[in-house]
């Protein structure tokens, strides 16, 4: 997500949506850095999801360049533990992270921050919204109109 002020005032973010292998847990994983993301952000992702999450990792994800970077495909090679797929290209709807984005989008919408740390504050708000409600993030599954076989509780 990327939010500008001015042109030097900005926030990106990246993420994932974690559920376990029985589908009874779901969790919002994010990082956000106040400059452009590089693979490095990306490798530090998936780093900190392999330092949490035990066993095989599945990671469904879009061809961003990001994801496509040298320096990110030998960390994969190197993590047997990672099994990427990647959803076809300008497919949006597609990736459950993208409504995550969406959702913390539509909160930040009517908020006019003036400054880099109201704006951090309120995306923060926006991201704590999601992350502490599970509703909200099988809801981001749900709608990317990928099988799942799990019912909202």
């Amino acid at each position: 997500m990327r939010t500008s002020l001015t042109h030097n005032e900005r926030l990106n973010l990246i993420g994932a949506v974690c559920v376990t292998p029985g589908k009874r847990k779901i969790k919002l994983c994010l990082h956000s850095f106040r400059h452009s993301l590089s693979g490095e952000h990306v490798i530090r992702l998936l780093t900190a999801l392999l330092h949490r999450l035990p066993g095989p990792l599945v990671l469904l994800w879009d061809k961003h360049p990001i994801h496509r970077r040298r320096t990110v495909q030998e960390f994969l090679v190197r993590h047997p533990r990672l099994h990427v797929y990647e959803f076809p290209t300008s497919a949006p709807e597609l990736n459950p992270t993208e409504f995550v984005w969406t959702q913390i989008s539509e909160y930040t919408a009517s908020t006019a921050p003036h400054t880099g740390i109201e704006l951090r504050a309120n995306v923060f708000a926006g991201i704590a919204r999601t992350r502490r409600s599970p509703r909200r993030l099988w809801a981001c599954l749900f709608a990317s109109g990928l099988s799942w076989a799990h019912k909202i509780v």
